[in-house]
């Protein structure tokens, strides 16, 4: 069966911006950003949005469990483009989420080197001996005395797979609903992992071009 008369196949959300040379999206927690393994994980935001726009192809990802932005190329020149652009850290990425007690103080930086917790697949950990260096900088947007949780703004100087949940996870601040890293009591505070993709900002891949900014408030 085509994916055109496939009664499962769900259509690609709005474009919040497309060009010859790019597409941005806002993905919404809950579904991959890219195909999974087997059958059942093969619906994602690249597959739908390929079944619209034949020539995209991925630049970079995002948690299943997180929302937010993501930008496509359209050609594999642009995706060369691109994908350099977030390999030198030219793109400019800041995420929203709600943790669990108070963060203090208002800004901070987490330095803590990261890598794959083998026997655990998929999840990483804090590895001084192996890991990869990651950095992630916080400040508090504000605190709710009620839910004892902190939004935060975070900007991550590297891009690490779970970065933002690990780093979090290892100060003490799980981020409400994650049901890979927080314990049982932070997970169920939540029906959905509270961490969103706000902001991309990066120049264009065609010479000439402004640069361009997206932003996206969070839907928590």
């Amino acid at each position: 069966m085509s994916p055109a008369t496939d009664p499962v196949a769900e259509p690609a959300p709005p474009a919040l911006y497309r060009d010859e040379a790019l597409l941005v999206f806002d993905k919404p927690a809950g579904l991959l950003a890219v195909p999974g393994r087997g059958p059942l994980k093969q619906d994602c935001l690249a597959a739908r949005v390929q079944r619209a726009w034949p020539d995209t192809r991925v630049v970079h990802r995002l948690d299943e469990a997180t929302s937010g932005l993501m930008v496509f190329a359209r050609g594999i020149e642009m995706q060369r483009h691109l994908s350099r652009a977030f390999e030198l850290r030219e793109v400019h990425k800041r995420y929203i989420a709600v943790v669990a007690g108070r963060v203090d103080p208002a800004t901070g930086c987490i330095d803590l080197p990261l890598g794959a917790d083998w026997p655990n697949r998929p999840r990483q950990q804090v590895d001084h001996a192996h890991g990869k260096p990651a950095r992630t900088r916080w400040q508090v947007l504000s605190y709710d005395p009620i839910g004892d949780s902190t939004r935060l703004e975070l900007t991550p100087e590297t891009g690490r797979t779970h970065q933002l949940r690990v780093h979090l996870m290892a100060i003490g601040h799980a981020i409400l609903g994650d049901a890979l890293y927080a314990p049982p009591s932070i997970q169920t505070r939540s029906p959905r992992l509270l961490l969103h993709a706000g902001a991309l900002a990066f120049a264009h891949p065609l010479a000439g071009r402004p640069a361009l900014a997206f932003e996206s408030p969070p839907p928590f």
